[in-house]
């Protein structure tokens, strides 16, 4: 770890490490693209990675009491931020990189709204009131994420695009997931655009049983794919508002997430089926150029390439 996570400290080095080791096992695209940051920023977006992992998981493999567990894990939050000791493996290193960045507490409180969101509402029956779900669950995290980039004027400019930017990730997740989303008896696209469309819950549900996607599902699947690429379109002019150093980074991780639509049109819009993933060969050849231009922007900017 780098001295500036202060590494001399052995409870937040065993935190960071642990958030590292999330993040490269539950978020391949988005622990290859983090590659590219510098060393020393590396650690924070690790934390903030692992810390909505952990949130995730308690509504996604709930126990018997997810809701208590969700609400214990936000007083730990509480405790953690206000500098108290917590024995939550991860909370430490998510403390130390919200006073290290300024973080705004705030977003953590709309991000585990969302969270809770999960545990009550199994259906949105429009695009507002699935932005009102993402905007917790995705948005927040742009947000929090820029003081950890950096950018090169004023954060409140670059603010809606790093929004929308998580906001266009969460959305291709619901396509790439409908499947595994339906198992837990949630169906995250607008009603209003699958019904316009001839598709609903029972709809999808009958082609999971059955094995067997029609064309309603494939149109409608498609028709939220394109939503999803404008989405990312109108997010991609924010790069350039980034610190040089990071944009390489978030360049690779739009092109990696995007690459999941891609992969999602290749398979005839069939999300039913399995999942879709980008092949290696695809990150590899989508991480080099990013790789490349990281390096590029260090030398310009003396920015340090090496670090723990």
């Amino acid at each position: 770890m780098a001295r500036a996570m202060r590494a001399h400290e052995p409870t937040l080095r065993t935190a960071y490490a642990a958030c590292r080791r999330i993040n490269a096992h539950y978020g391949r695209s988005y622990f290859l693209a983090t590659r590219l940051l510098p060393a020393r920023r590396r650690p924070a977006v690790h934390a903030l990675y692992a810390f909505a992992r952990l949130a995730d998981e308690i509504v996604d493999a709930p126990g018997p009491d997810p809701s208590g567990a969700l609400g214990e894990l936000e007083i730990c939050l509480k405790d953690a931020l206000a500098g108290e000791p917590t024995p939550h493996p991860v909370l430490p290193a998510l403390a130390d990189t919200v006073r290290r960045y300024d973080l705004d507490p705030g977003l953590f409180t709309d991000f585990l709204a969302s969270m809770r969101m999960d545990l009550t509402v199994t259906d949105y029956a429009t695009l507002d009131d699935v932005a009102v779900y993402t905007h917790g669950s995705a948005g927040v995290i742009g947000l929090m994420m820029l003081p950890i980039l950096g950018t090169v004027g004023p954060r409140a400019e670059a603010a809606p695009y790093a929004r929308g930017l998580g906001e266009a990730f969460q959305a291709t997740n619901f396509l790439r997931d409908v499947a595994e989303d339906l198992a837990r008896g949630r169906v995250y696209l607008p009603a209003d655009h699958l019904a316009a469309f001839g598709v609903d819950r029972e709809r999808l549900l009958h082609a999971v049983r059955t094995g067997r996607t029609d064309r309603a599902i494939r149109r409608a699947i498609a028709h939220l794919v394109a939503h999803t690429r404008a989405l990312y379109r109108a997010a991609e002019p924010g790069i350039d508002l980034l610190d040089p150093v990071a944009r390489p980074c978030v360049e690779t991780a739009s092109r990696l997430y995007g690459g999941i639509l891609d992969e999602i049109a290749a398979a005839d819009y069939d999300v039913l089926a399995g999942r879709a993933v980008v092949p290696p060969a695809r990150r590899l050849a989508v991480a080099l150029p990013g790789a490349a231009r990281c390096l590029a922007a260090r030398v310009r900017t003396r920015e340090p390439a090496r670090g723990a």
